[in-house]
């Protein structure tokens, strides 16, 4: 079976969390950025990881998982928010609605809490209107960023490898 795992990473945090989920796989497995990701159509099984970028996977992600289709496919992302949240359940729900309408089998997610781009936090409370949740910072905020600034840890990078060998379970 020819396995591909592919991400976009900002942080660092998606390649990290790509890194134990090839870790968890079977010998042979593919790890490639997905900018230099090799054609969909030569595997059997993919895994595609992103960072969240306005709700969805990232740009880079986005174009590459445009081009999955008939795929069994598994993917992963790291967000700032909790991996618990609405906001991540969301994002795992429509990236699955998006890939289940290119007839993918989708065989599972995982989602990493991750540290934010301070660099992304200074262009939001710039842009934002004042009263927006992202443009102000809470305690409860800093406090969620605090916590992300953790992550991904040793914690996480056995449960994505966990994840792989979970859904290699299933194939």
């Amino acid at each position: 079976m020819k396995i591909l795992v592919t991400y976009s990473s900002l942080t660092g945090n998606t390649e990290k969390v790509a890194q134990a989920v090839k870790d968890g796989l079977p010998e042979g497995a593919s790890l490639v950025k997905v900018n230099q990701a090799l054609e969909p159509d030569d595997f059997d099984l993919i895994f595609v990881g992103f960072w969240v970028d306005k709700g969805v996977a990232d740009k880079a992600a986005k174009t590459f998982l445009e081009k999955v289709k008939n795929k069994k496919i598994a993917f992963f992302f790291t967000l700032g928010a909790y991996p618990d949240s609405d906001h991540a359940k969301q994002v795992a729900q429509e990236t699955e609605k998006a890939l289940l309408s290119q007839d993918n089998q989708v065989l599972g997610h995982f989602c990493c809490h991750g540290k934010v781009d301070p660099n992304l936090l200074e262009k939001m409370k710039k842009m934002l209107p004042e009263g927006h949740p992202h443009a102000a910072m809470t305690p409860e905020r800093q406090a969620r960023l605090d916590e992300a600034a953790k992550h991904p840890n040793e914690q996480d990078f056995q449960n994505a490898k966990n994840f792989a060998r979970q859904i290699m379970a299933k194939v």
